[in-house]
């Protein structure tokens, strides 16, 4: 969002200028502001849209892990004779990872259902385009609930010697 003349003049101009200009230093030099509780040095209405990204990386992130989480449950039910070491480590990876998220940022459960819903969207597209199977094959709502998807015992079809591991 661009400043308006006044908020520019409310802020020193190399504030503005490092924000553009060397993000890092920017950061650096707002922490500094921040410690030393230097409230007029500090560039406002950029901390503020900084400070709202970082939720929604967050979110973001939790999509993403879903997605790749769910494409690869699908892949394991779905095309059973292709289960590899390799699946399998990265169904552990991200089912570790979407728990460690929820742990650090227990608000994000309340985003869950959204969060499931486009990761398995996304999780869909995935399966079908790395295994080459139609469409038809894979449900068009998720077939699982949250308790299996984050059950690092949970394999759907049938369990791989490797589900044991």
């Amino acid at each position: 969002m661009p400043e308006t003349n006044s908020e520019k003049a409310k802020y020193p101009m190399s504030a503005l200028n490092l924000y553009e200009a060397d993000f890092h230093a920017w950061t650096q030099e707002q922490a500094m502001l921040l410690r030393n509780q230097q409230w007029s040095q500090i560039d406002l209405p950029n901390l503020v849209e900084e400070i709202e990204s970082l939720g929604k990386q967050q979110r973001q992130e939790l999509r993403n892990r879903l997605s790749v989480l769910l494409g690869h449950l699908l892949k394991w039910q779905y095309q059973s004779q292709h289960r590899s070491r390799s699946w399998l480590a990265t169904l552990r990876i991200q089912r570790r990872e979407v728990s460690r998220l929820l742990k650090e940022n227990p608000s994000l459960k309340s985003y869950l259902d959204d969060a499931l819903k486009a990761g398995y969207e996304n999780g869909r597209d995935l399966a079908m385009a790395e295994t080459d199977l139609p469409a038809q094959t894979f449900p068009l709502d998720c077939p699982y609930t949250l308790v299996e998807i984050l059950d690092d015992r949970f394999y759907p079809g049938e369990p791989s010697e490797l589900a044991g591991e």
